[in-house]
């Protein structure tokens, strides 16, 4: 995510860092560097300007702390500069006082609404709300079959009917309250470009159901397209926010970087990915911090806290504390770690990884081939991988579809990870600690992500 501008942030601070003395020359300089890396990265014009004036007005001379040397100054400046852009704080999500709260999803085909409308209902679900989906893209063929087999995916019913979409979206609002629904997702349809007829249909939608939420999916791959469909929209809708989508595949970040600015809309949720696990609120601060090179623990550890099962972690401690960590306990783990999303991601959060290290490809098909080896092992082989001789090799290779070399070098990379897990102090990490971290991540999200709003009260 955002590859390209990552890679030239980090060039731009670290011969920061190697300087003692910063006056407003080298100020000018950097600045330069940075007003030339948003632009390769699509971030408009206007944005660029506004963002490198704020960051040189706070680092003139004057302004440098004492605390911190100057270069610390200048990219605690540029993080904090960088956040605003973006939006500055999270996106706050409120209920109406008479349920269901309605949001209602609008965009152009192919943006990926009918994917963020089952993503957002699996979120709802998560928040412990009771969502229902209602698939008003008449226009689309198999629009609203897409959105049945992803509703029944995430465990959350759809409503539609073959009448018209302003019907649709009228009966399904009345079939929420009916089923007692506290929260309804209206897809709507969209076109291949911006004309009267899909913004009159959207319209006559939304004045039926009286969204609390228009949100607007745009794709973030488009680049400064997005942002122009963005304004589009606003004109015509008066958006909530914005929800990014395809962000995994945009290595520029341009999108993200211009929408808040430009549009005057906060992007309320991205999605990383195509499952629909694959989806979260936006956090500027955080998008800031892995844009400088800083990475996002906090995203990483809560996407753990969601989708990792803490029986499974704490039966593989009590497994490395006994001396214990068998290529069954190996194979649990790495299943785990698949529900989290991508690998790649994933390290993309971790700060100070090496360049050549988070830029490697980890494909899908070379995890599938490690859990084809395992599965190809005795139990008794899997519990005691010392048993494992030439002609077991050969016997695993052929079973697994791979080769003996490969099968060695699980091995020895097996083994090498035991000795590693085994002089680390993870007990407290992925033990009672962690669940008492869980439980308390739980509760500062019902006391303060989502608060009571008159705002949006229907």
């Amino acid at each position: 995510m955002f590859e390209t501008l990552t890679d030239r942030f980090e060039g731009i601070l670290t011969r920061l860092r190697s300087r003692g003395r910063l006056g407003d020359a080298e100020v000018t300089e950097v600045l330069h560097e940075i007003r030339v890396a948003l632009l390769e990265a699509d971030v408009n014009l206007n944005v660029v300007r506004d963002l490198t004036e704020r960051i040189r007005a706070r680092c003139s001379g004057a302004e440098l702390s004492k605390s911190l040397t100057p270069a610390q100054q200048v990219i605690k400046v540029v993080n904090e500069e960088l956040t605003e852009t973006l939006g500055g704080t999270q996106f706050k999500l409120s209920y109406a006082s008479k349920p269901p709260t309605v949001v209602l999803l609008a965009g152009l085909q192919g943006s990926g609404k009918t994917t963020a409308a089952a993503s957002l209902a699996r979120w709802f679900r998560q928040q412990g709300r009771h969502p229902y989906l209602v698939g008003a893209d008449l226009q689309r063929p198999a629009a609203v079959e897409q959105l049945r087999v992803l509703g029944e995916s995430v465990g959350v019913g759809v409503f539609s009917e073959p009448t018209d979409p302003v019907t649709v979206a009228r009966r399904g609002l009345e079939e929420a309250e009916r089923l007692g629904r506290d929260v309804l997702i209206v897809d709507t349809a969209g076109r291949l470009a911006i004309d009267e007829e899909l913004m009159e249909e959207v319209r006559r939608i939304s004045s039926v159901v009286e969204p609390h939420y228009t949100f607007l999916v745009v794709d973030a791959m488009t680049g400064q397209d997005a942002v122009r469909t963005a304004e589009a929209f606003n004109a015509t809708l008066r958006l909530d926010g914005v929800i990014l989508t395809k962000v995994d595949g945009d290595a520029r970040g341009g999108a993200a970087l211009s929408v808040k600015q430009v549009v005057g809309k906060p992007i309320a949720f991205v999605s990383t990915g195509e499952r629909p696990a694959d989806f979260e609120p936006f956090h500027p601060d955080r998008l800031a911090s892995r844009i400088l090179g800083m990475g996002d623990v906090l995203s990483l550890i809560e996407r753990a806290e969601r989708e990792y099962d803490q029986e499974v972690a704490e039966k593989a401690v009590e497994r490395l504390q006994a001396g214990r960590f068998t290529f069954d306990d190996f194979l649990e783990q790495l299943q785990q770690l698949k529900k989290m999303g991508p690998l790649q991601g994933m390290l993309g959060m971790l700060p100070g990884v090496p360049k050549e290290v988070k830029n490697a490809k980890i494909e899908e098909k070379d995890v599938a081939k490690i859990e084809a080896i395992i599965c190809s092992m005795t139990p008794s082989e899997r519990d005691e991988p010392n048993l494992i001789d030439g002609s077991r090799r050969l016997r695993i290779a052929n079973g697994s579809g791979t080769s003996a070399t490969e099968v060695n070098n699980l091995l020895r990379q097996f083994k090498e990870m035991q000795k590693l897990m085994r002089s680390m102090p993870m007990g407290k990490m992925l033990g009672g600690g962690a669940r008492q971290k869980r439980g308390g991540s739980r509760n500062k999200k019902k006391g303060g992500r989502v608060t009571p709003s008159a705002r949006h009260s229907r």
